[in-house]
């Protein structure tokens, strides 16, 4: 695994704009008007908007494993958690019957009654993935009404009723499926419940109890890791299931990633005045033009002092902070997997609301339960 870099460390971004390049060096051939002798720091650009070129880990192939599942629908598994025995899965964005997001030219997997999509849609899709993961009609995909919150519910069967945070209710979803508790984290030891959570760049976080067979998904975007959700779900799976941290396997699953969340620094100080390693999560960004970058003397009238780089940006590592939260928990560092795979970066295999404008589907990160091992 990657250590993170280091506090007010300057990245530059990648690009693959030669053509833009290539095309002002024409203009000014046959002029006077020289390229700058500054290093090269090139962005990527893509009508007009800067796209970021993420750096794909060798970590991604080692703990990360797609397989193919029925009807084109593809299904990301953490190899940590299926040695583990766990009935688990990341939904990707291809596959279903969803047609909305793509403008109709393919079909998609969007799991959440989104306000743009058919209900039938959703539910069919819905009912693919639970199959695709848990291969079992019998099994209940459970889901929560996500607050971007820390709350944690935890689900207990009680002869043939169902018990959430020791109160008895009569059902965990409604009728069509959709979701009835609040929250932003579930936890259970019943096999037969398919536990979700719904991203679309945050970061899901699936963890289960090898001893007990106890099993928990919390959605942690930045309101949900300033909270500490993972770092308390791990207490709490200790309070309710006598849950020991040497025992746990976890794993954090796609989300937007480092290269591509940029947030403002109010949000840094958020972050500093909760956590000791919060400047270790950061990073400065420079945004250039790589036009502006090769011939500075072009924008000497453009803004003070002209020819400087655009930024920084400051960016957040949400991977990292979930991680960071696992270890001061008690999760030993080699049973805490990274699938390091960004949303923003890949919106041919994921949604993601940030690179698409809030116009987007939802996945789906679902974990079971298992019978504990005698």
């Amino acid at each position: 695994m990657s250590r993170a870099k280091k506090p007010h460390q300057h990245a530059t971004l990648r690009d693959e704009s030669d053509a833009a390049i290539a095309a002002v060096d024409g203009f000014l051939a046959g002029g006077e008007l020289k390229p700058g002798k500054r290093a090269s720091r090139r962005d990527t650009w893509n009508r007009g908007e800067r796209v970021v070129v993420k750096p794909v880990a060798q970590e991604v192939v080692r703990h990360c494993m797609v397989t193919p599942a029925p009807k084109r629908l593809t299904v990301a598994k953490a190899d940590a958690l299926k040695r583990a025995g766990f009935v688990h899965g990341y939904s990707m964005r291809m596959g279903g019957v969803s047609t909305v997001y793509s403008g109709g030219e393919k079909r998609e997997l969007n799991l959440s009654w989104t306000k743009e999509d058919d209900a039938e849609n959703v539910a069919e899709n819905r009912r693919r993935f639970a199959m695709a993961v848990a291969g079992d009609v019998a099994t209940q995909l459970v889901t929560l009404r996500q607050i971007h919150s820390g709350i944690v519910r935890v689900i207990r069967r009680e002869k043939k009723s169902w018990m959430v945070d020791g109160r008895r209710v009569k059902s965990l979803a409604t009728e069509d499926g959709r979701a009835v508790l609040r929250g932003d984290g579930l936890m259970s030891d019943a096999p037969e419940l398919l536990l979700g959570i719904q991203t679309a760049d945050c970061i899901p976080v699936l963890i289960a109890d090898r001893r007990t067979g106890a099993a928990a998904a919390f959605h942690a975007g930045w309101r949900g890791t300033l909270a500490r959700i993972v770092e308390r779900g791990v207490g709490a799976m200790r309070l309710q299931f006598g849950t020991r941290a040497e025992d746990v396997v976890a794993a954090i699953g796609p989300g937007i990633g480092p290269c591509c969340y940029a947030v403002g620094e109010e949000l840094r100080f958020e972050f500093e005045s909760q956590f000791a390693y919060a400047q270790e999560l950061f990073t400065e960004v420079y945004d250039e033009d790589p036009v502006r970058t090769k011939y500075p003397l072009l924008f000497l009238t453009a803004r003070a002092p002209g020819h400087s780089p655009i930024g920084p940006q400051t960016h957040l590592n949400l991977w990292d902070a979930n991680r960071r939260q696992l270890l001061d928990a008690g999760v030993p560092e080699g049973q805490i997997s990274v699938v390091k795979l960004c949303t923003a970066c890949d919106v041919t295999r994921f949604f993601s609301h940030r690179a698409e404008h809030g116009f987007t589907g939802r996945m789906l990160n679902v974990i079971a339960a298992k019978s504990p091992t005698k």
